[in-house]
């Protein structure tokens, strides 16, 4: 059984890394729909949206190898390391749901990575700014996409939008980590590798007002809630995903197709 890796958890190394991680693992539960979306176009959509997270979590993870210095590639620290090594939103390790709830987070996920996108696409680091470049081109279809399916179904039947409000109501305490902010994001921003998420704030919630307000669903109140996942305190489910993530590469060392 292959070992986990450890890792030089330098302040950029954190900062790519958590938005990698995030990309990562909710694409990961987005694979989880494939042949069982509701219908066949939206099963396709769904398995598309986590190819783009996972090109874009190969990226990151690959550069963030690149700044730490020793030597891990993408598939190192993609599937080697331990629970607590990886620093990925608690939000998108939570179980897929049914689809009111799939749909509502890519939203939450989607806007939350525009925003960042942009910001990062004038990032002191050019490697990253043109991975920022590209991947906000994707984030801004998968925005589109999700926020159109939150319309539907929050302004469709009685059981779509008591499902899509119950959806809401369930991750919205999940929303304060979005925007935390801490010594590694305060190096970043000081560096100029990428924004404090802090920043991000406003604008999220004026683009998820706007969305969840044509939906007709009520904002929660906040919570006093806060998730840790960004620190590397997950959920329940986090252990899980990686089980299944992590089986082939751990029981065939350095396997290949």
């Amino acid at each position: 059984m292959q070992a986990s890796i450890e890792l030089n958890r330098t302040a950029d190394v954190q900062y790519l890394l958590r938005i990698g991680d995030t990309c990562l693992i909710l694409a990961q539960r987005l694979g989880e729909w494939c042949g069982h979306a509701p219908v066949l176009e939206e099963d396709i959509a769904m398995a598309n949206i986590a190819l783009d997270l996972v090109g874009q979590a190969r990226a990151l993870l690959t550069h963030a190898g690149h700044l730490e210095g020793l030597a891990h590639d993408e598939d190192q620290l993609a599937f080697l390391r331990n629970e607590c090594d990886y620093l990925n939103l608690t939000l998108v390790e939570l179980p897929r749901g049914d689809f009111a709830f799939s749909v509502l987070r890519n939203a939450m996920v989607a806007t939350w990575l525009k925003l960042l996108w942009a910001r990062l696409a004038t990032s002191s680091d050019a490697e990253l700014a043109a991975i920022a470049g590209k991947a906000l081109k994707e984030a801004r279809y998968h925005q589109q996409h999700s926020g159109d399916w939150v319309v539907r179904l929050g302004d469709g039947t009685a059981e779509s939008r008591r499902r899509m409000q119950a959806a809401l109501d369930s991750a919205w305490r999940y929303v304060p980590e979005l925007f935390d902010t801490d010594a590694a994001d305060r190096e970043a921003a000081a560096s100029g590798l990428g924004p404090l998420w802090s920043e991000l704030e406003a604008p999220w919630h004026e683009e998820m007002r706007s969305i969840l307000g044509e939906a007709t669903l009520a904002v929660p109140a906040a919570s006093a809630f806060r998730s840790d996942g960004k620190r590397g305190r997950h959920s329940e489910h986090m252990g899980f995903i990686l089980t299944d993530m992590q089986y082939l590469q751990r029981a065939f060392p350095g396997g290949v197709w």
